[in-house]
């Protein structure tokens, strides 16, 4: 049998190995999503009872991961929808529907009437029709413990110009997933990959299924040539004329009973028509090998098209299981993909023109008096930051951070050191480094909202907004800043009742505050130092200052000042106080 033959009954053994996967994972988890399902169910009745669009300011909204951000196509706003948040004991789920208006850099929520169930890990495109709609697929519901997972297969339209939103119901469209990728391209939604997961077991996948934006079918491609292995998390981004591009992904396997094994995918493919016109509809895959930089192995990252024919990757982490623990390197980078040039490169900032003019105001003010003594210094890169943090339990956590050096830097004039004092020189600000982050790119501007990362056994989930000039790349700006009050984690609880689970699981803020509150009132000495009878404010303060300050630093990433991790650190520590006595 020639080499063309045996491929072709490698690939028919490996269609017939997943699909037999497939079989066992749907049988397992039918019984899962029928629980599941009553509890949808019941959220979807209380969603029905909203018979009027009512649209309110509000407050930043709380902590979440792994939900959407899309811009709006005719307006300046952001739209972010559903995510997920974990307090250490129950997992919570959101269909809430937020715009931030960038103008005015304020929030407000939309409540519409019949809006998807609750979800996280779902895929939104946005596309300009009718005044702009949103289109939303797929996703995952999990139990309030985490155990058990409900995967959506269901396809929504929100219409922005009348505040609406419409199921579309139509036969032969994927099976029901979480971390896949949609974009829209031309007039179709393209849908690739992502995975299907049970209590025991799971699946991924590496279909791809294109929606008509005009007929309202699905259609599953069947494209030629060698395609990327399955996965979830993947970039993709479509080219000008039409093609899509996927970049690495993640992907496990069961090696032996209870053991699985990880993949961080790093290959680059390119999914493009073949012919034109009434050929539109055949596809083919194909290696790409980019030049340039490219990013560093992670998962969990995040991605957007940027102006000038550019897709951008931004942030992740890279897990390491050692013997005896398990490393993290969270990332707050950002890599470019040229996709006319086929080339990657990191982004790095410049640094804002007023300060680069102070710095050379002052440089030649030391020029003139040291005349030809002064010596040269050579042009500064990036400088990574690498901070770890060593748990209780023995668990390290790495969080490295780049900062953008800026070139030929020499020592400042008193002037400078004291404008530096002031806060006006001061190192640049990012966002903490962080996964599972929603992005939106706005008139060339790009948005960061959210994410997490982990320290230790913690999570810690955010709710800061940046944004940052993709033209000129030269500064991160603070538009929502994170609250450390936010930032809440409990102990597992030995037992979880039915009651407790489903308070949970509705995600709405004020059972979560109230759940988390009694939580916390229970179990909060496993986790906080405990207040000993009789102790005073002054020296329960003296006793556990370090912990809280190596809380609050945690929370606020390695470019915190001192001063303002303290302050923070301190005022944790007051509110437990009180909250204990």
């Amino acid at each position: 049998m020639g080499k063309k033959g045996k491929r072709e009954k490698k690939g028919k053994g490996a269609e017939k190995t997943a699909a037999k996967m497939e079989r066992k994972v749907s049988r397992r988890a039918k019984k899962e999503e029928e629980d599941l399902e009553a509890l949808i169910a019941e959220f979807q009745s209380l969603d029905a009872k909203k018979t009027q669009v009512i649209e309110s300011s509000c407050p930043p909204p709380s902590p979440r991961l792994n939900g959407s951000l899309s811009a709006h196509p005719e307006k300046d706003e952001l739209i972010l929808f559903g995510g997920e948040y974990f307090n250490g004991q129950k997992t919570y789920l959101y269909n809430e529907l937020y715009v931030y208006n960038i103008r005015k850099n304020s929030w407000s929520k939309v409540e519409i009437p019949n809006p998807p169930p609750r979800r996280c890990a779902h895929q939104a495109a946005v596309v300009p029709t009718a005044g702009g709609q949103l289109w939303v697929f797929g996703g995952e519901f999990a139990s309030p413990n985490g155990e058990q997972f409900y995967h959506y297969k269901d396809l929504w339209v929100l219409h922005l110009a009348t505040k609406t939103w419409e199921q579309i119901k139509a036969s032969g469209g994927p099976s029901g997933r979480s971390g896949h990728r949609m974009v829209a391209c031309k007039r179709q939604l393209i849908i690739f990959g992502g995975f299907h997961e049970s209590a025991r077991d799971y699946i991924y996948y590496n279909d791809v299924y294109a929606f008509n934006l005009d007929s309202f079918t699905w259609s599953k491609l069947a494209p030629s040539g060698i395609g990327p292995a399955p996965r979830s998390g993947c970039q993709m981004a479509t080219t000008p004329e039409g093609s899509i591009i996927v970049y690495g992904g993640y992907s496990k396997q069961r090696i032996k009973k209870d053991v699985d094994k990880g993949t961080l995918h790093t290959d680059m493919f390119l999914l493009k028509t073949e012919g034109a016109g009434k050929e539109e509809d055949k596809w083919a895959w194909s290696r790409l090998n980019p030049s340039g930089v490219k990013p560093t192995p992670r998962s969990g990252f995040s991605v957007a098209i940027g102006p000038n024919n550019r897709s951008l990757l931004f942030g992740g982490v890279h897990d390491e299981e050692e013997e005896e623990s398990i490393e993290g390197d969270f990332f707050n980078d950002i890599y470019f993909y040229d996709i006319g040039k086929n080339r990657w490169f990191p982004g790095q900032l410049k640094g804002p023109k007023s300060e680069k003019r102070k710095r050379r105001r002052g440089r030649q003010a030391e020029a003139e008096g040291a005349g030809d003594e002064m010596e040269k210094q050579p042009p500064q890169g990036p400088v990574e930051i690498v901070k770890e943090v060593v748990a209780e339990d023995g668990t390290v956590m790495t969080i490295k951070q780049v900062i953008s050096g800026p070139a030929e830097e020499k020592e400042r004039s008193e002037s400078e050191e004291e404008e530096e004092e002031d806060g006006a020189l001061g190192q640049q600000v990012e966002p903490c480094p962080r996964s599972n982050a929603m992005l939106a790119v706005k008139h060339g501007v790009l948005y960061v909202y959210g994410g997490m990362f982990e320290v230790g056994d913690r999570q810690f989930t955010l709710s800061d907004l940046y944004s940052i000039d993709l033209h000129k790349m030269e500064e991160w700006k603070v538009l929502v800043e994170m609250d450390p009050e936010a930032q809440e984690w409990l102990e597992e609880s030995e037992s979880d009742e039915e009651d407790d689970d489903m308070e949970g699981a509705e995600g709405g803020e004020e059972e979560e505050e109230s759940s988390e509150e009694e939580s916390e009132d229970e179990g909060g000495e496993d986790q906080h130092p405990s207040v000993q009878p009789d102790e005073k404010h002054a020296d329960y303060l003296a006793r556990t200052e370090q912990y809280w300050i190596k809380l609050a630093r945690s929370n606020m990433g390695p470019d915190a000042k001192e001063k303002k991790v303290v302050k923070v650190a301190h005022a944790m520590a007051k509110t437990f106080y009180e909250d204990s006595v």
